[in-house]
């Protein structure tokens, strides 16, 4: 298993591709977008647009995770991420994380995306496990990964002060031999 190779995914709605340093404007945009900030960092992260051109133009060099852009098939327009990552060889486990920006969303591009990107690391990549975070009010993304297949593993009660108010984080994981039985059916 290696997340050396970069490739290209391909679904109905969105394709999959490596990054570049050319994504960096987009993305910068897409990370400043209230909606992201809200679900996926913490708003005191020091984010430069110099410091996410190094970052983007340097994912196809990582050996040890996966990141890729989410591109709209239709019109070719960046949309947001998916990534592997946090990968564990002994456990052929890895971290899920996925961003998608406002003109990304409410198209079922962020669950084909993921879908692609799971699917990718199960088929391709032999993962035994993908598992992932999200905070507890993030309704949409919960959705999308219940509807992918996760599966909700806990929470950690209160893991986080956001917007004023305490959050919860829900702890969620897909395995394998689920992934495959789902696949075997319509997804």
């Amino acid at each position: 298993m290696d997340f050396s190779v970069k490739p290209v995914l391909t679904g109905e709605r969105v394709v999959l591709r490596p990054f570049t340093a050319d994504d960096t404007t987009t993305m910068w945009e897409i990370i400043g977008d209230p909606e992201v900030v809200r679900y996926t960092f913490e708003p005191s992260t020091d984010l430069t647009p110099e410091r996410l051109r190094a970052w983007y133009g340097s994912r196809s060099e990582q050996p040890d995770r996966l990141d890729l852009a989410v591109t709209d098939r239709a019109s070719g327009e960046l949309v947001g991420e998916v990534v592997l990552h946090d990968w564990d060889p002994r456990a052929r486990s890895c971290t899920f994380r996925t961003l998608i920006g406002p003109r990304g969303r409410g198209r079922g591009l962020g669950t084909e995306a993921t879908r692609l990107i799971v699917g990718h690391g199960f088929g391709q990549l032999g993962l035994h496990r993908v598992q992932l975070e999200a905070y507890g009010h993030n309704h949409r993304a919960l959705r999308v990964y219940e509807k992918v297949g996760f599966v909700v593993e806990g929470v950690r009660r209160e893991a986080a002060f956001r917007d004023g108010a305490w959050v919860d984080e829900v702890l969620m994981a897909l395995l394998d031999r689920e992934w495959a039985a789902l696949s075997s059916t319509v997804r």
